[in-house]
């Protein structure tokens, strides 16, 4: 059986003190974990990764960012991705996500709402919370070393990373992004 990737965005923003805000999600996938804001790209309109992340800042925080104000991190892709997959009635599913992190510091109160409760939390504390575990061992991770707001990376700098999630045990990462291109003549 064929199963259609769903693509979405990750979101991650932090505010002057250098806290990250996380959304403790309500709702499946990753139902009772920590993750990012962020959500499914409305395909059915041809909506592109960056303006569904400015919509989804939008929806969940309530602050209208402009196309500069956000930076794509990385390409995330998931095979057989199955946190809550079995309880949502749908079992494993694919993921293309497309990572980005407002570039600028903002304050935002935490809040509850029907996705969840949005809280700030210290960028060391990231790692000790209940998160997806490709997030811990993989994508927070990449999110560090090529964030701005954290002081890695740079401007131009993204990942790809392709996680193979149909051993629970032991996926499969593949790291897609060559650091540097040769010109041909």
């Amino acid at each position: 059986m064929k199963i259609p990737y769903k693509i979405a965005v990750l979101v991650y923003i932090f505010n002057e003190a250098g806290e990250l805000l996380l959304l403790h999600r309500k709702k499946f996938p990753n139902k009772d974990l920590y993750s990012p804001i962020g959500g499914k790209l409305e395909q059915d309109i041809g909506e592109s990764p960056y303006a569904c992340a400015l919509r989804e800042v939008r929806e969940e925080i309530g602050v209208e960012l402009a196309l500069g104000d956000v930076r794509l991190l990385g390409i995330v892709s998931e095979r057989g991705y199955a946190s809550g997959g079995v309880a949502e009635g749908g079992g494993a599913s694919h993921w293309l996500m497309f990572c980005f992190e407002v570039v600028r510091a903002l304050d935002v109160a935490e809040r509850e709402f029907e996705e969840g409760r949005l809280e700030w939390v210290g960028a060391a504390a990231v790692e000790g919370l209940e998160i997806p575990k490709t997030d811990r061992e993989v994508i927070w991770p990449l999110v560090r070393e090529h964030s701005v707001m954290m002081g890695g990376g740079d401007s131009a700098g993204i990942f790809s990373v392709h996680i193979d999630c149909t051993d629970v045990d032991a996926f499969v990462v593949t790291h897609e992004k060559v650091k540097s291109h040769k010109v041909k003549s």
